[in-house]
């Protein structure tokens, strides 16, 4: 073999739980048919990068209380392997960065040639907590088979600020991104344990990769391909619908020359405006975009997408009168790293978005590709193309983010959820059963 092949697949989950049918059946519709053939090539790698993948309370715990969530996307693609390709894939990753999660999986027979990731994780919302934010894996494929053995990889899931208007906060989440986010040794997180976060944080890069001799711990390491996806929420307005414009939103059966054709309102993307302008994704790239906005569905586009008897029929698009449809949900990829020859790009085989989910009211969106192997350059290998500097503070500032994320999980578990209301009234009752216990002792 002379290269990879990458499924990777974003969706913001709405804090609920998917259902695992709807979501193993159509987990394949985007991956491209081979030619002359009715079948597709079986990735060699799966990612999911997950947005919102629980309520608040149960993701800045952690632990056990993620634990049904990720299962239910871990038996979907179970299901979706076994029905394609008659086998299961072998999970590498699981793990998350406040309500955002992040999952790898390997063909059986690639397992046994990667490495044990190296994770890092990063809170972009408030006080730089985790209900916005990144977590990101990095490992490398290595085989004797090739003449260039290996293949140095870095997954990011992220989830940016939201708001027509924060496009500025958005650019800084980026710049937060490249700043902050830092990788450690390597650690297997299913999900992941807090407790190693010191160790795990302060060891050294993969052993044997290309960028093993450098201390570069950002996500631009050299000769890795990286590759980041996510809700980035950027939009197609910088302000809110007014009152009318729900009429100018895109129609599945419009022309393309048609004012209500999705590639019209795709002129004023956000994400292309920006990046055009340098002002975030430095040295990224994007596979250009076929398919209508991923955000933000109505209700009843959820409920048709429920029904069965609407599943082989494009029902009328329905968007929320109150958000702009927008290509929130979106993959970047680095297609030439620094210390790899210029030759050896990554290949765009297909970009597209799945059917409107019945959970959520944003469309998952797939990139397929095809990674390279070739040989490390090795006067090369230490380069960087990192747009700003690494922020010296990073690992204090994630421990203190760390601590109010705790904080914050266990009063939003008390006041929020029907198990946290169930241990406050038993404690009180407790409580007050103490209380009069004792003042009947003491009145005696």
């Amino acid at each position: 073999m002379d290269s990879l092949h990458l499924y990777f697949f974003t969706y913001n989950c709405a804090c609920n739980f998917i259902d695992p049918d709807h979501f193993s059946r159509h987990f394949f519709d985007a991956l491209p048919v081979t030619d002359n053939s009715s079948s597709t090539t079986p990735p060699d790698l799966i990612v999911l990068s997950l947005q919102e993948i629980a309520p608040l309370a149960y993701a800045f715990l952690g632990g056990s209380y993620l634990t049904p969530y990720f299962a239910l996307f871990a038996q979907a693609v179970d299901r979706a392997t076994a029905n394609h390709y008659g086998s299961q894939y072998v999970n590498i990753v699981t793990d998350n960065s406040g309500m955002t999660g992040l999952m790898v999986y390997a063909r059986p027979d690639m397992a046994g040639h990667l490495s044990s990731p190296s994770i890092a994780r990063l809170g972009l919302g408030v006080q730089e907590m985790g209900n916005k934010g990144a977590v990101g894996a990095r490992l490398s494929f290595s085989t004797q088979e090739s003449p260039h053995p290996r293949v140095g990889l870095t997954f990011i899931a992220a989830h940016l600020a939201p708001a027509e208007s924060a496009v500025a906060r958005r650019n800084a989440d980026w710049r937060s991104l490249v700043e902050k986010l830092m990788f450690g040794g390597s650690e297997h997180a299913s999900p992941r344990n807090d407790e190693n976060d010191d160790e795990s944080e302060s060891a050294a890069l993969l052993p044997g990769s290309p960028s093993s001799q450098n201390t570069y711990r950002g996500i631009f390491a050299p000769a890795n391909y990286l590759f980041l996806g996510g809700d980035l929420n950027y939009r197609t307005a910088d302000k809110l619908p007014a009152d009318n414009d729900y009429l100018r939103f895109p129609q599945a059966d419009a022309e393309p020359a048609s004012p209500l054709h999705f590639s019209q309102l795709l002129k004023e993307d956000q994400l292309k405006r920006e990046m055009q302008q340098s002002r975030c994704f430095h040295g990224l790239s994007e596979a250009p975009i076929d398919f209508p906005p991923t955000y933000k569905y109505h209700q009843e586009a959820q409920a048709a997408a429920r029904d069965p008897t609407q599943a082989d029929r494009v029902p009328e698009w329905k968007w929320t009168s109150t958000r702009w449809p927008s290509w929130c949900d979106r993959v970047l990829f680095l297609d030439a790293p620094p210390g790899i020859g210029k030759e050896a790009k990554v290949k765009v085989l297909k970009y597209d978005a799945l059917p409107v989910s019945p959970t959520s009211d944003h469309r998952p969106v797939t990139l397929t590709v095809s990674i390279p192997f070739s040989k490390v350059n090795a006067l090369d290998e230490h380069e960087t193309t990192a747009p700003f500097p690494t922020d010296p503070d990073w690992e204090r500032r994630r421990d203190v983010a760390r601590r109010k994320e705790y904080f914050v999980g266990c009063l939003a578990y008390l006041g929020l959820t029907r198990e946290g209301n169930g241990l406050m009234l038993a404690s009180t009752i407790g409580l007050l059963g103490v209380w009069f216990v004792m003042r009947s002792l003491f009145s005696a």
